[in-house]
């Protein structure tokens, strides 16, 4: 992986950066520099629909050069997608680099809000994303997986819950043979499951959430979860939105299983929320070694020895890698709804992050592997 990101990096600063000064006449500020070179690893334009041609109506809006603006959205930092048009009408070298040559080719606010909805209804962030983890991670070794969740704040209504139906009572006395089998838990149900059809069980829409901070406080927000699985260098390899409510064990199977084949993973680090049988045993199922925070109810269970602690403790690459989402690449500026936007919103962050962790590895002498 590194000497590709080598590759590039070397491409980039001597002969890119160069030639965009000599056309926009200017020298690139350090914020331009960081885009350029991330658009230039993402490469989001190759995964977008071509422009089609029309014989009626006005001519349709670049969806390419759209989508790069999106991305650089993301890495900028900006929270709106007003000031981002603000941005672009006014900053000329960002316009060209983004594609647009003229300040009237900059689309209407209108425009970006319908483009948007085509990149989240194609799942274009997840494509782009799938590609990047495929072109620079698949089949390399990892040695820890990272799981956690992270909240994301809606502003957007919270979906009412339908009201549960009364359970028959149940019958009293042993179990005879002729009664129903009793009905797997979901957590039993994933480990026969495929990734996908696990991922399809789960609640997407937003409601109320309810999370214990590293003090002991619970923290309650409304909106969604982003679940997310990390390599120990900070790049994301899995992602998938739910509801808040949704607990982070019911979604760490198919999480583990859907990682499991883009890379080769020896551990998995997790803290407590997932310490659950039936984890423990799908991820040793996978081949990896669980290494999961003791939970308080298991009041036998010995702790970790010196090593696995020091091992354990890699797992806070999670937490930088989501503070680094919501802080650098507008993960905490959601003004979507519904999780399929949601989604893709914070998609363009994963990307813009998945480039500055491999330009890291490329620039920083003796880097993560």
């Amino acid at each position: 992986m590194a000497h590709i990101i080598s590759a590039i990096w070397s491409g980039i600063e001597r002969s890119l950066f160069p030639a965009i000064e000599v056309a926009l006449d200017e020298e690139l500020s350090d914020d331009l520099k960081r885009v350029v070179s991330t658009l230039e690893i993402v490469r989001i334009e190759e995964a977008t629909r071509p422009a089609v041609w029309q014989v009626r109506g006005r001519p349709r809006s670049c969806r390419a050069s759209i989508a790069r603006a999106f991305v650089a959205k993301a890495e900028l930092n900006i929270p709106e997608t007003k000031r981002l048009r603000q941005r672009l009408l006014t900053d000329v070298a960002l316009r060209r680099i983004c594609g647009f040559r003229r300040q009237q080719d900059v689309p209407s606010e209108s425009t970006l809000s319908r483009a948007f909805a085509e990149y989240a209804k194609a799942e274009l962030g997840r494509h782009v994303h799938e590609a990047l983890v495929a072109k620079h991670v698949g089949g390399a070794v990892v040695m820890h997986v990272c799981r956690d969740s992270t909240e994301i704040s809606a502003r957007e209504k919270p979906a009412k819950k339908p009201a549960k139906e009364p359970k028959p009572p149940k019958k009293r006395g042993r179990k005879g043979k002729n009664d129903p089998p009793r009905e797997l838990t979901r957590l039993e149900r994933q480990r026969k499951q495929m990734p996908e059809e696990a991922f399809a069980e789960l609640p997407t829409a937003c409601d109320f959430g309810c999370k214990q901070d590293t003090n002991g406080k619970l923290h309650h927000w409304k909106g969604y979860k982003e679940h997310i699985d990390w390599a120990d260098n900070g790049f994301p390899l899995t992602l998938c939105i739910t509801s808040a409510s949704v607990h982070d064990s019911q979604i760490a199977i198919p999480m583990a299983k859907h990682t499991a084949a883009k890379c080769v993973v020896l551990y998995e680090l997790m803290d407590s929320a997932y310490d659950a049988d039936q984890i423990h045993a799908a991820i040793r199922e996978l081949g990896h070694v669980p290494i999961i925070a003791i939970h308080s109810r298991r009041t036998t269970a010995e702790p970790f020895d010196p090593a696995t602690e020091r091992r354990y403790n890699v797992r806070t690459a999670a937490e930088r890698g989501n503070a680094r989402l919501k802080d650098e690449f507008g993960g905490r500026y959601i003004r979507v709804r519904g999780a399929m936007k949601v989604h893709q919103h914070v998609m363009f962050g994963v990307l813009a992050l998945c480039a500055s962790v491999l330009l890291n590895m490329a620039t920083v002498p003796n880097g993560p592997p």
